[in-house]
């Protein structure tokens, strides 16, 4: 697994995963450029800028004229990188995302900083919780969640191989090295605990808290399935069905209840495989606090997922 520089002890900003992958493709491949928006800093792309100078495109505070910029340099040869924080690179842009990028079918790729809500102390509109919801409409565009930094990389290696557009949802929120047990697959999940008394579908930054969560129940004898979903679309509906047979799924999310993760998974299971369901993830637009208040206020804790899934456990037996 790769290393990233600690947020505190046993933690990893995801992000650095991120640039340093990137700039480790970029040294063998001269097609990859970034495109930000006025986000260096915060994309944390400085040594990128630095040994690449002109390979880095900074267009301003335009996200609009970001997607579009990346999507010329697209149709020249070039892979681009779009690098800004997810919640204005999704909302501003997003009629760019779907003409220049979707509909066009583009090789471009999104990358969505500080996604969920790690810009919590700013508020509602810095907030990105209803990015996987906009963009999972649109069947044409790949969507990644990725869970640590590990998979972080892997997925900025399958970005570059892959031709056509993609998002890319990277945390800073601090979050542990997982213990992966396969290579990562662009539309394939990942179980990482086994269980067949209620299953747990995550993605993202909650993957580690159902992880803990399975704990929990395993303590109290409940076998939890743990399912990483890092990506979204195309969805992995074997892996889905599969976590029907349980009786039970439980989805957890940074991301709003409607449209998310959630969303799909009941998408799947409502039209072939109908099974009881909890979906964790936040109500509507969030308060003023801190990432981790507003991640307990939302519940979507080991505590908050481990209750979600022992009360569906507790139907299945009667």
């Amino acid at each position: 697994m790769s290393a990233a520089a600690p947020a505190a002890a046993g933690l990893f900003d995801c992000r650095d995963a991120y640039v340093r992958t990137l700039e480790l493709l970029a040294a063998d491949d001269s097609r990859i450029v970034a495109v930000v928006n006025d986000s260096v800093g915060s994309s944390k792309l400085g040594k990128f800028r630095d040994r690449f100078p002109e390979r880095l495109v900074n267009v301003g505070i335009a996200e609009q004229n970001m997607v579009s910029v990346a999507a010329g340099l697209a149709n020249g040869g070039k892979v681009p990188f779009v690098s800004g924080a997810a919640c204005f690179l999704t909302a501003r842009a997003l009629e760019q995302i779907k003409a220049d990028l979707a509909y066009s079918g583009a090789n471009v790729k999104l990358c969505g900083i500080s996604s969920g809500v790690a810009y919590g102390e700013l508020g509602a509109t810095h907030h990105s919780i209803e990015d996987i919801a906009w963009l999972r409409a649109m069947r044409e565009m790949t969507v990644i969640v990725p869970s640590d930094p590990w998979e972080t990389a892997e997925a900025i290696r399958a970005a570059v191989a892959f031709d056509g557009p993609m998002f890319i949802r990277i945390s800073r929120m601090p979050v542990p090295e997982l213990s992966h047990r396969g290579p990562f697959t662009i539309g394939k999940a990942e179980v990482l605990h086994e269980g067949d008394d209620v299953a747990i579908i995550a993605t993202g930054t909650l993957v580690h808290r159902a992880l803990d969560a399975a704990a929990t129940l395993a303590a109290e004898g409940i076998a939890a399935r743990v399912i990483n979903m890092a990506t979204i679309t195309p969805l992995d509906e074997d892996a889905i069905l599969a976590a029907a047979q349980t009786g039970g799924i439980v989805t957890a999310e940074e991301h709003v209840v409607r449209g998310g993760l959630g969303g799909a998974v009941a998408e799947v299971v409502a039209t072939r495989r109908p099974v009881a369901m909890r979906i964790l993830g936040f109500d509507g637009f969030q308060p003023t606090g801190s990432a981790q208040w507003l991640m307990e206020r939302a519940g979507l804790t080991a505590a908050g997922i481990a209750s979600a899934a022992r009360g569906l456990a507790s139907l299945k037996r009667g």
